[in-house]
C-alpha cells in the first residue's frame, strides 16, 4: 500500500513502540527521553503506553510499552536503534532497520518494487 510511505522514520502519526521491564519502569522511561538522538529530536514525547481504561498496556511477556511520538523523522534511525539498545530496562523496540533489501508496494498507479 503506498499510502504508508514516509520521508524518513518517525514524523508521522504512529508511534514508535520500546519495550520496556516494569522494573524501574519510571527511570528507564527517563533514560529513554535522555538519549542523545531522543533529546536532540525537536517535539519528540515518550510516554507509557496505557488501555482505554487508564491502566498500563501489558505485554505477553509481563513488560510494559513505551511510545516515542516523534514529531520530525528521526535524523539517524540507526543511532536511536543502537541508544535504545543499550538502555537498562530496554527490552525491544520497534525500529527493525536493515532486515529487507526489497519492497514491494501498490497503489493507484500499479505495482513498484524498490530494492536496497
Amino acid at each position: 500500500d503506498d499510502s504508508k510511505f514516509v520521508a524518513g522514520l518517525g514524523g508521522s502519526r504512529g508511534a514508535t513502540p520500546v519495550e520496556v521491564t516494569q522494573f524501574c519502569w519510571e527511570a528507564t522511561l527517563e533514560k529513554i527521553r535522555a538519549l542523545p538522538s531522543i533529546a536532540a529530536a525537536p517535539g519528540v514525547r515518550a510516554e507509557r503506553r496505557t488501555r482505554e481504561d487508564g491502566e498500563p498496556y501489558v505485554t505477553d511477556n509481563g513488560n510494559f510499552i513505551v511510545d516515542l511520538y516523534f514529531r520530525e523523522p528521526m535524523a539517524d534511525a540507526a543511532a536511536t536503534a543502537a541508544e535504545l539498545a543499550g538502555v537498562v530496562g530496554v527490552v525491544e523496540h520497534g525500529l527493525f532497520l536493515g532486515m529487507a533489501s526489497v519492497v514491494i508496494s501498490a497503489g493507484a498507479e500499479g505495482v513498484r518494487t524498490l530494492t536496497k
